[in-house]
């Protein structure tokens, strides 16, 4: 396998971010200074929410954005709701009241996953997923089909059980003869959304790139999907794959990095430990489509329901949608997503593992997607508007990876 050294300097990712301001406007209807409004006002109402809930526990169920982008404070009948609305509105939002407080809803999810874990294996299978769907007050159950013994328990809506196929992530293809390697491609800046290429030596990945950042010994590392790993056994050893700069029709350009931590169940993410040849080509904060529309990432966002999002991925490009819900857990295939969340945007095989933004934050990392048997997104996107049943993409909190690995920080200048 032929590779030719990486530039140690890297030109800045060019153009304006048209092509996210046109995905903006296409896929939310909204102009780029209400998004970044938006992408705000969820990160002060995440804010707010965080010490409003340990000082009102009975009373508070939830806190999100509506469809016209009010940021909204559940209130369930606690004994301080007088107080606890008070609260709400001195620092500028609009309560809600609703049945449930968001501990009960906690409970109840708990409560399912034990009645889940007694059920027969076949049909404990049919379950893809469950979450707190705190804009409706109730959890929200996803199934593969109806089937004969699968009866839920009183406390779930029927109306919260969607019948949908599970969500699915990339798939290996065999890896390339070494006659298929080309030469350095253009020695551009790499940042989010930008394709890669994992090898093993048996199998390959096609992939997008994540956040660029340091690792806890000062490394240069970039975050993308777990499941990205041909060979997640072996990250961080001497036999760990390699991921290679993807350039048009496929071609495999010169080694970038190792994958230097995987992680597959849970949360859905990898390290990848940059080559010191290539380093100067990571030494940025952006995020693109590729060739396209850097966006500079200045931090990091908690996910809130109703919050604007965007993804950059090496197959579809940006495209955007809403939070639908958080801290859910949803059956990817035979591996198990905790604590992710998902968003109205179509992924299509290639875009996993790249970078998704809320305003100009880092907020998670593309891991599966409802509608990856597709061949383009206008098919799923139509099909949805039909049915009722939009494109879903799951995504790994950045915050949840994050905490997993100390010392890891983003790049955000």
């Amino acid at each position: 396998m032929l590779t030719l050294p990486v530039p140690a300097s890297a030109d800045p990712l060019p153009g304006p971010a048209g092509d996210l301001t046109q995905a903006i406007h296409r896929d939310l209807g909204i102009d780029l200074t209400a998004y970044q409004r938006r992408a705000d006002d969820a990160q002060r109402l995440a804010g707010f929410a965080a010490g409003f809930a340990a000082d009102h526990p009975a009373t508070f169920a939830g806190a999100w954005l509506d469809p016209d982008g009010r940021t909204v404070v559940g209130l369930a009948g606690g004994a301080d709701r007088a107080a606890a609305r008070a609260a709400v509105e001195a620092a500028g939002f609009t309560p809600r009241d609703v049945a449930k407080s968001a501990a009960t809803l906690n409970a109840e999810q708990q409560q399912l996953d034990r009645w889940l874990a007694g059920l027969p294996p076949q049909l404990a299978a049919l379950v893809r997923g469950i979450a707190v769907d705190i804009a409706h007050n109730a959890l929200a159950v996803r199934v593969e089909r109806v089937a004969d013994g699968l009866t839920f328990p009183s406390f779930v809506d029927p109306r919260q059980i969607l019948v949908m196929p599970g969500p699915r992530t990339t798939e290996p293809v065999p890896a390339p003869k070494s006659d298929a390697i080309t030469g350095v491609l253009p020695g551009n800046a790499l940042g989010g959304g930008d394709a890669f290429a994992a090898i093993d030596g048996r199998a390959m990945l096609r992939c997008s790139l994540g956040f660029n950042g340091t690792d806890a010994a000062g490394q240069v590392v970039n975050v993308t999907a777990g499941h990205c790993n041909p060979d997640a056994r072996s990250a961080g050893t001497g036999t760990a794959a390699n991921i290679f700069e993807l350039g048009r029709f496929d071609s495999i350009g010169p080694k970038l990095g190792t994958f230097e931590a995987s992680r597959l169940d849970g949360h859905d993410y990898s390290l990848v430990r940059v080559d010191p040849g290539a380093a100067g080509r990571f030494a940025n904060n952006l995020v693109r489509a590729p060739g396209v529309a850097p966006l500079a990432v200045d931090g990091v966002a908690t996910p809130v329901v109703g919050a604007p999002v965007c993804k950059s991925g090496a197959r579809t490009g940006f495209s955007c949608g809403t939070i639908s819900a958080v801290g859910q857990t949803v059956r990817v295939g035979n591996r198990q997503l905790t604590d992710n969340f998902s968003s109205s945007i179509c992924a299509l095989p290639g875009d996993s593992g790249g970078a998704v933004v809320s305003g100009t934050k880092a907020i998670g990392i593309s891991s599966a997607s409802s509608v990856a048997d597709y061949p383009f997104c206008e098919l799923p996107d139509v099909l949805g508007a039909a049915l009722g049943k939009g494109p879903e993409l799951f995504v790994t909190p950045i915050d949840a990876v994050l905490a997993d690995n100390p010392g890891l920080t983003l790049r955000t200048s």
